[in-house]
């Protein structure tokens, strides 16, 4: 049972950070949320909460209006943190930070609304998870690896790959691939085409949400990359392109996320 007493537990959350929702929602938190950001995935009920808006546009009339006694709020947002301080809004600050992260979070945040012990459970399943997969490809070759999570549809422009730091990062090197940008110690970096054959990845993984995506347009944005013949990963034919939530948001489904990595980087004849 957690030690925090009712008077201790927020009854009314706005979370405006979808990763934390999952949390919310996993460590059974979820009837105390009122309130959620305008790009929820995950899970199905969360969508159906009041949207607050987001990162860049968050409603402030809306959030002060709903009384709410915690909000989630990303570190960034200073203009919003000001006002709800000058309202005297409890607040809870969230940084995008490594896979290792994720769980301190789980349980930081299940202190913080009550509900500590089953977030303490959730936690060490996930991390029993990943440590799972990390034995799973122990020994197997490590193929050096661009992780892309963006570009320009239908062609090799305006490309975004995860660089040496972040739970994008770490969750490659965890499933047993050799991130490319590993020197490269910022979460993300702008990739050209250049900058791609000058690594010369093994494996290209570009990673989507899945809203929006058809059997057909994977097969047609994968098509793509064969205006890149001399990439290694290109003559082998390793361009995977994974449409799949889990790989983007660092929430409690990231293990399932670095088995779905691991299962690509290491298929059977590989």
């Amino acid at each position: 049972m957690d030690q925090s007493g009712p008077q201790s537990r927020p009854a009314r959350i706005i979370s405006l950070v979808p990763a934390v929702t999952e949390m919310l929602f996993a460590i059974g938190a979820g009837d105390q949320v009122v309130g959620v950001s305008s790009y929820e995935i995950y899970p199905p009920e969360a969508k159906k909460r009041p949207s607050m808006g987001a990162l860049f546009d968050p409603d402030v009339e809306r959030i002060l209006a709903a009384k709410s006694d915690l909000i989630i709020v990303y570190g960034s947002q200073t203009e919003l943190m000001l006002r709800l301080e000058r309202a005297s809004v409890p607040m809870y600050r969230y940084e995008h930070a490594g896979l290792s992260d994720i769980t301190s979070t789980i349980r930081a945040l299940g202190d913080r609304v009550g509900r500590g012990a089953r977030a303490r459970e959730v936690a060490a399943a996930i991390e029993r998870d990943l440590d799972a997969i990390r034995e799973s490809v122990a020994g197997k070759p490590r193929p050096k690896t661009a992780l892309i999570f963006g570009r320009e549809p239908g062609a090799l422009r305006n490309m975004y790959a995860s660089g040496g730091v972040g739970f994008m990062h770490d969750m490659l090197e965890l499933a047993g691939g050799a991130d490319a940008f590993a020197d490269v110690k910022r979460q993300n970096l702008q990739a050209t085409t250049e900058i791609l054959l000058a690594r010369a990845p093994e494996v290209i993984i570009e990673v989507h949400p899945a809203e929006g995506w058809t059997p057909e347009r994977i097969v047609s944005e994968r098509a793509v990359w064969k205006g890149l013949p001399s990439l290694p990963a290109v003559r082998t034919g390793r361009i995977h392109i994974i449409t799949d939530d889990r790989l983007i948001v660092p929430g409690p489904r990231v293990a399932e996320g670095a088995r779905l990595l691991a299962s690509v980087l290491h298929a059977p004849g590989r």
